[in-house]
């Protein structure tokens, strides 16, 4: 998976490797040149756990919409969820099996990306031959002008509008975003879109701010998006497990959970050769200790899906914008980066009944 990205962006990959199957996990931003090797990250991370655990509550609490304080210990139906996701965790299949799958149209389109005879005619007519496509890169348009008073509703247009650099990014976007089926349980509706915009905010808070700490962009943009995956599949498994049953979200359930999930995102990322850097990063962001050494992505990470949460809680009335608690101890880029967080358009795609 990994060597096939370095071909589409930047045709680096080793000579005879296969294009596989697109996975439906996570957004790709393009490659950018090396940095310069960097020193090891201090071992704390910017943001304190104090800072990462209220806001971590509040994020769970809003995904399983618990009213009030949350309940600590797990119950019943929540020990049988884990216990089934421990069973794939220990199996022999890493889990990639489990994510549902893009057609192979997105290939076509990223190599067409490329080229510097750029057709927006060409690509018009080969968007419009799927209905994904054509609603992310109209609403990706109006989102663009939103406030003209001009409403686009034409693919040629949109794709002229956007540009090469913006299709490319909205592409990859969608061709490895999770596609929600409507047919699917209460937790995979509920939960997987605000998980997936979480996952993109962070992803571009990651390449906003890669290059400045002497990160690859690239893998930094990976990391954000892939970070989920595995919680995204476990939302299945909570489906099948409670079958319609609400009472999920202790808050012992939530840490177990993301730690489980993260053991199974990282199994994904190695069986799709995602760079050793990226599931580093991701397992460094569940069962930290004070002083233990953390790698430079994943401290940018920590940073990254902080702000993200922040973001989106804020917007939701869900945390006090101004409280100085938030952003205490930040460094000055923090800020910056925060104010860059959007909303991401709308929810993921939906595939259709």
């Amino acid at each position: 998976m990994y060597h096939w990205l370095q071909r589409i962006f930047t045709g680096t990959a080793p000579a005879g490797d296969p294009v596989p199957e697109i996975a439906a996990a996570a957004v790709v931003a393009p490659a950018a040149p090396a940095p310069a090797p960097v020193a090891a990250a201090p071992a704390d991370p910017a943001v304190s756990f104090e800072q990462h655990d209220r806001v971590n509550g509040a994020f769970f609490n809003w995904l399983f919409e618990v009213e009030g304080a949350a309940r600590l210990d797990t119950n019943p139906l929540e020990v049988q969820v884990l216990d089934a996701l421990a069973v794939i965790i220990d199996s022999q299949q890493s889990g990639a099996a489990l994510v549902r799958r893009m057609p192979g149209l997105i290939p076509q389109l990223l190599q067409s990306l490329r080229s510097d005879n750029f057709s927006g005619a060409q690509l018009s007519r080969t968007i419009s031959g799927d209905v994904v496509l054509v609603a992310a890169v109209i609403r990706l348009a109006n989102s663009s002008i939103k406030g003209s008073g001009t409403l686009i509703t034409s693919v040629e247009h949109a794709v002229m509008l956007i540009g090469q650099e913006g299709l490319r990014h909205l592409i990859t976007s969608v061709a490895f975003r999770p596609i929600i089926d409507m047919h699917s349980g209460h937790y995979t509706r509920s939960l997987a879109p605000r998980i997936w915009e979480q996952s993109e905010r962070c992803a571009v808070a990651n390449r906003l701010l890669a290059e400045q700490l002497g990160i690859d962009p690239f893998e930094a943009f990976l990391a954000g998006l892939v970070q989920h995956v595995g919680l995204i599949v476990t939302l299945r498994v909570m489906d099948q497990v409670a079958k319609g049953d609400k009472r999920l979200g202790a808050e012992m359930f939530c840490a177990r959970l993301v730690r489980d999930a993260r053991i199974l995102t990282c199994n994904i990322g190695r069986e799709w050769n995602f760079p050793e850097s990226v599931t580093l990063a991701i397992s460094e962001q569940s069962g930290m200790k004070k002083g233990e050494p953390i790698s430079p992505l994943g401290r940018l990470m920590l940073l990254s899906g902080y702000l993200s949460k922040v973001r989106m809680l804020v917007e939701h009335g869900l945390l006090p914008e101004h409280d100085p608690a938030l952003f205490a101890g930040l460094p000055a880029l923090a800020a910056t980066c925060y104010r860059a967080l959007e909303p991401i358009g709308d929810a993921p795609p939906v595939d259709a009944p």
